[in-house]
This record gives structure tokens, sequence and C-alpha cells, in this order.
């Protein structure tokens, strides 16, 4: 039984709002963030990297206080505004490609300590005290945990028709995606969708284990302080049906002493190997896993009948590429620390692999087929964690949109 809860949410004026959001900070590069920073007065990019602080030469604590400093200022100055009262929102993204929707609630933190929010990812301690005293030092969120739940049709179809009031924010980026927000401020409206959540049962983590994890411990250190929105972490609650979920590729700086020729006959323990030459060739099927090596690319199936898959993690591609070829034959025994390895998202294209090849940086590249949502939910509900940058999930969320003050 999942509990979600209104909050008093700030988010842009709707004259401002396309000025105001951002992408992820991560996203931009130095000379992108830069150019938002000297030209759009409005973006939410001040507030997370305050311009007139030079961040190189000043500790998180100072760095975190700038940031409260200056999300004052842009409450102060009217650019970010504050629901009256506690309020839900739904919430679409629209691309090219695909649409997004979904329900902008607190989740809470006991559901998460019971199970009912279900995890399927580790997490870094180092990230997630980071991020806990981010969170105690500027009071604010503004990147929802991603969760998903079992899509129904009572909800599917109330999404579709609120879909069709007129919303409190639309607006487009100069990414090509059209953003849309409905408030949901009717008692009534939002008594219901607390009742079909609680109907509902668990919920999975989709994208935000670390996020929802500096959640707890921020009220674990905080719990008894009285400020009940420790209770709660934002959350975009999107139907399983509706996430789209991309691989992560491997990139390996070398062949851990193997010749290429030598390298190939350990891989054919494991793999029907075919050569593809030039073709940019890409796994269809799961068991399936592609390689450039040299110039090649190559198509790598899984000898099934070598192998006895007994639970949900033995029988994933990223953990039986470890198993077979990362960790035994490349020596690879970390996948979050060695720097012989690196990860590129499914969203980039093949041709990023192969130039990181051939420009030299690289020995060779993994193409894995991407993990669907019951391998995740599985995973969550074995109380398993998946190997690191197994998945890259959309949809993402604009920074500044809702903010979650603490």
């Amino acid at each position: 039984m999942a509990i979600i809860q209104p909050f008093k949410a700030v988010h842009p004026t709707a004259d401002k709002v396309s000025l105001v959001t951002s992408r992820s900070y991560d996203d931009y590069g130095a000379t992108e963030l830069a150019a938002y920073l000297e030209f759009n007065p409005f973006s939410f990019l001040h507030i997370l990297n305050p311009a007139y602080m030079n961040q190189q030469k000043i500790g998180f604590d100072k760095r975190f206080k700038a940031v409260a400093h200056k999300y004052a200022d842009f409450k102060r100055d009217g650019i970010l505004v504050q629901e009256e009262k506690a309020v839900l929102y739904l919430y679409q993204i629209e691309s090219k490609n695909h649409a997004f929707i979904g329900i902008l609630a607190g989740t809470s933190i006991k559901d998460y300590q019971d199970n009912v929010i279900k995890k399927h990812e580790d997490t870094l301690q180092y990230r997630v005290d980071l991020f806990k005293d981010y969170l105690h030092q500027t009071g604010f969120n503004t990147e929802p945990v991603l969760i998903t739940y079992n899509s129904t049709t009572a909800l599917s179809e109330w999404i579709t028709a609120k879909s069709q009031e007129r919303p409190l924010l639309d607006f487009s980026t100069t990414n090509k995606e059209k953003h849309t927000l409905w408030k949901i401020a009717d008692e009534n409206e939002i008594q219901w969708l607390q009742e079909q959540f609680k109907s509902i049962g668990d919920l999975y983590i989709a994208d935000g284990h670390h996020r929802s994890a500096s959640a707890e411990l921020l009220y674990e250190q905080d719990k008894n302080s009285g400020n009940q929105n420790l209770d709660y972490f934002m959350s975009y609650l999107i139907a399983d049906t509706n996430v789209k979920i991309y691989e992560y590729n491997r990139l390996i700086r070398d062949l851990n002493g193997f010749t290429k020729d030598d390298f190939i006959k350990k891989l054919a323990d494991n793999f029907v190997i075919k050569s593809k030459k030039q073709e940019l060739w890409k796994p269809k099927h799961k068991f399936e896993f592609g390689m450039y090596l040299d110039n090649d690319f190559y198509s790598l199936k899984l000898k099934e009948e070598n192998f006895i898959f007994d639970d949900a993690l033995s029988g994933l591609d990223a953990q039986i590429l470890y198993k077979t070829v990362l960790q035994p034959i490349l020596g690879i025994e970390d996948l979050r620390t060695d720097d012989r390895i690196a990860y590129v998202p499914g969203t980039k294209s093949i041709t990023t692999i192969k130039e990181q090849v051939d420009n030299g940086e690289f020995e060779v590249g993994f193409m894995l087929f991407p993990i669907n949502i019951k391998e995740i939910k599985d995973l969550a509900d074995a109380n398993l964690i998946m190997p690191p940058k197994s998945t890259f999930i959309e949809p993402k969320f604009r920074s500044g949109l809702v903010v979650y003050e603490i």
C-alpha cells in the first residue's frame, strides 16, 4: 500500500518558465553552461551554479549556502512562486519520438524503508552523503525520483481526461521538447488518487536511487525536528508501460594482454561469433551482444546451453557480459572504479563507440540489448542489485520546473 502526498510546490511563473527550467546540470559542457549563465538571467542554472562564485576554490558548505541564497533571490524577485496549499501535478514530456506522462507527488520515506518503494541499484555512500548535505543546506530539491507503478485502467483513463483540461504551464525547449504541467488542487481528486495508489501496491524506483537514499539519510538525521516535509521526497510516478529503457554500452581500454586472435578464441568458449565487417550492428535480442574491435563489428550470441540462470540477476545481459568477459578475460573486477572501462548510453549513436575505438582511446566496445521493465521488477522483488550502468531510463526531468521545499 503506497502513500502519495500533496505538497506546497514552488514553480516558475508562466511568462518565464521556458527561460527558468534547464536540463540536469551535469548535461551541460563548460562552454554551453557559461553561455546560459551569461545570457539568460532567469535560468535555474544560476541557482545550481551561482555565477558570482568561483566554485573551484570554495568548499561544498559555502557552495551549498550560495545555492540557497540564490534560490531565495529568485523567490524574492517573483521568478519562482509557491502554491498557497498542498497540491499534486500531472506532468507530460513530449519529444519527437515519445510522450511521457505521470504524477508529481511526495512519496513516503517509511514506504522506502519498508520496501514498498523497491530498489534495484546500489548507491555510492559518498554521493548519498554529499546530496544529503546539499538538501540540508539548500532546503530544496528540484529533481524528483522517477518511480514506476503497475498500470491500471482507472488511472490511465483519469490521466487521459485530466490532460484535456487547461494546463497550469505549457512550454517548449530548445531541444525540441514540449512540457505541460496540470495542477491537481481539488481535494476530492487528490483523495481519489491517494486511494488508487494505496490499491496499486508496490512502487519501483526507475531512476534516482541516490536521491531517495539521501532523502532517507536526511530524515534519519533530522526526524526529531518536527519537520513533516522530511517524511516525504518528491517523485515522478509514471506507469510501467510508459518508461523508456536504454542500454549502457561498454568501452574497454585494452585486451588485458591478449592478442586480438587469442581474445576472440577466449570469447568462443561461451559465444557463437560472427563477423559483421563494417556493418553498424547492434544486438536485436536478449543474450546477444555486439562487439567492435580492430575496425570490425561482431555479433556474439550466447551459448545458452552452457548456463543455468537460477535468479533474475544471473540472467541479466549486463551480468552475463561481466561474468563471461569483463571479469574473467579482461580482468575488470569493479565496474564502478576501474578506469579501464567507460560507459556510453544507448541514446547515443553506435558510431560514438566506433569513433572512440578508432581513435585509439579504447581497444574494444561492447553493445548490449536493453533491459525490460519486467527484469527490473524481478530484480527489485528479489532484493537483488543489478550491475552498475545497466540502464539509461527516460524521461528526464527539467530542473527548476517543480521544487520540493524541505
